[in-house]
């Protein structure tokens, strides 16, 4: 769940001591704040302001006469949210939507609107308010608001998983194409996506060659809502349901495990890894696409998503040589780590 500012400083060494010469009353108060600037973008989000200002600016009285909001409360909301950036007042009092802002259109090409939506849903926010607690049980925070974890909680709730679910297609759609095309998979290999969802990924790596073939693993549920359907793609996939824990398809080339470790603490991760490896013949490829965290107390993007695993979930970020321990314990070989122009990195490997 990367912000847009993250991939800057990822490729900015300055970045991280700009901001320590910055006074520490003003990084204290900018942290001790940032749960209202996030209630101001889910406010935008959910009135959809964005979408109104694609044909270029309009007032707080236009926006919401066209919303159905208070004129006086949004110019405050989308002032806050212009000193990021996001949007822009006039000299006439108008507001325009800025190029950082573009994304929070749903019809933007890399919509985040959904992504938005879901990081800033009271399902989350209950739960990232519970993170002192976490850190006295070891246990997700997640639990502590809600009684239950989180994976159980969607089961439960139709209304939470569709918010989730829709979130989660936004924020991993959009490293889909780089991981897909950081990667490199020989003609007619036949390539597995293990908790792929609708299949983002998948679809992005059978675009890649016109022999490949593959397989959407994942919940029933999920894998019946697939967007593998499209010219080209025709008798070269298909989807099967399950789950990991269990069982994996078999006579994959590659397996594909996208976001899906970080989710899970080291047994539960150790338990996914040693269902593919045992449909995995040996010398199949594992590329497993999640942060790597550098260690040793480098500045890292990834270390914000790593919180967000404790809000959630049992799992974390892990650093190269965490992820070597866990493929070397499940049977696999680390051969590579490949970067990637998103957030994320492949872990390869191979089956031995």
């Amino acid at each position: 769940m990367a912000s847009p500012g993250e991939h800057t400083d990822r490729t900015d060494p300055l970045a991280h001591s700009r901001r320590s010469r910055r006074s520490a009353p003003s990084v204290l108060h900018e942290v001790m704040y940032g749960h209202f600037h996030a209630a101001a973008l889910r406010a935008v989000a959910v009135h959809r302001i964005a979408d109104h200002l694609a044909g270029g600016a309009r007032t707080p009285e236009d926006l919401a006469a066209r919303t159905g909001t208070d004129a006086g409360a949004l110019r405050r909301v989308l002032r806050l949210l212009a000193a990021h950036g996001l949007f822009h007042e006039d000299e006439r009092g108008a507001f325009v939507l800025e190029e950082a802002g573009r994304p929070l259109r749903t019809d933007a090409v890399d919509s985040q609107h959904a992504a938005a939506v879901m990081v800033t849903d009271p399902m989350i926010w209950r739960a990232a308010a519970e993170l002192p607690g976490a850190l006295g049980t070891a246990r997700p925070s997640f639990e502590l608001a809600h009684g239950v974890p989180f994976f159980e909680h969607l089961l439960a709730s139709p209304r939470d998983r569709a918010v989730f679910d829709a979130g989660m297609a936004a924020l991993s759609g959009r490293d889909d194409e780089p991981v897909a095309g950081s990667c490199a998979f020989p003609e007619g290999a036949r390539v597995i996506d293990v908790a792929g969802g609708r299949g983002g990924l998948l679809r992005a790596v059978l675009d890649r060659g016109p022999t490949l073939r593959g397989v959407l693993f994942d919940r029933p549920a999920t894998v019946a809502d697939h967007v593998l359907d499209g010219p080209g793609r025709a008798g070269r996939w298909r989807t099967e349901g399950g789950d990991f824990f269990t069982a994996v398809p078999s006579g994959g080339d590659f397996y594909l495990l996208k976001h899906v470790l970080h989710d899970w603490h080291d047994e539960d991760a150790l338990r996914i890894l040693g269902s593919v490896r045992r449909a995995a013949a040996p010398g199949a490829r594992l590329l497993v696409v999640d942060v790597v965290l550098p260690g040793g107390g480098v500045p890292h993007p990834g270390v914000e998503m790593d919180i967000v695993m404790l809000t959630v979930a049992t799992g974390r970020e892990r650093t190269a040589a965490e992820f070597e321990g866990l493929l070397d314990r499940a049977g696999f070989r680390l051969h590579r780590i490949l970067p990637t122009p998103a957030l994320s990195s492949v872990i390869e490997a191979v089956a031995v």
